[in-house]
């Protein structure tokens, strides 16, 4: 089972070069879009006159991601964008903050709509929803390890253990808890009457 794999991007750019930035930005998710495996990109700004861009693009896996990443169209963007915007931070995430992440979709870039992608969630509900998780998964682990393992040494129990309640966690539980726990996780705010 292959995981996506969403990458944050900060880029400097200076506020009097707006109009230039959203042409760039518009030109490299239409490059992008074109790509296997592509499953969204947006931007969000702190505020309208910040010079921080933080622009994410999400891929369907690794692979797709690295032929988006190697490809000669997206060096000639970046090349595009030389002298006039400056990169200062990239992150990947797949790992646990992956699991609470919404599905992406491509967005107009318009520098007046809301932002693209929601914000996480608190640490605090991540935190909820993983124990809800581990706690059940790790009872039941460790119950069948006491009755069918229990004369082995601790090293390889434990060795045992994880090596079944990762792939549990990562790949079937974590995803279904998120989808289940959304109304939890990412209230959707109702307009008043």
């Amino acid at each position: 089972m292959t995981t996506p794999v969403t990458v944050s991007v900060t880029r400097h750019v200076d506020p009097a070069h707006t109009e230039e930035m959203l042409a760039w930005v518009e030109a490299g998710s239409t490059l992008a879009q074109r790509f296997d495996g592509f499953l969204g990109s947006g931007w969000v700004k702190p505020q309208t006159d910040s010079p921080e861009w933080h622009m994410l693009y999400r891929f369907a896996s690794a692979e797709h991601l690295a032929v988006w990443e190697e490809s000669p169209q997206r060096a000639w963007w970046l090349a595009a964008g030389q002298g006039r915007i400056e990169e200062t931070r990239v992150e990947r995430r797949t790992g646990i903050e992956g699991w609470f992440d919404e599905p992406m979709h491509s967005v107009t870039l318009d520098p007046t709509a809301a932002p693209a992608v929601p914000a996480a969630p608190p640490r605090w509900k991540q935190m909820v929803i993983i124990f809800m998780v581990f706690f059940p998964l790790s009872l039941c682990t460790n119950w069948l390890a006491a009755q069918l393992i229990a004369d082995w040494p601790l090293l390889p129990r434990v060795l045992l253990i994880i090596t079944v309640m990762t792939p549990l966690m990562t790949y079937v539980l974590m995803p279904f808890a998120t989808r289940k726990m959304q109304w939890f996780l990412q209230p959707r705010v109702r307009p008043r009457a």
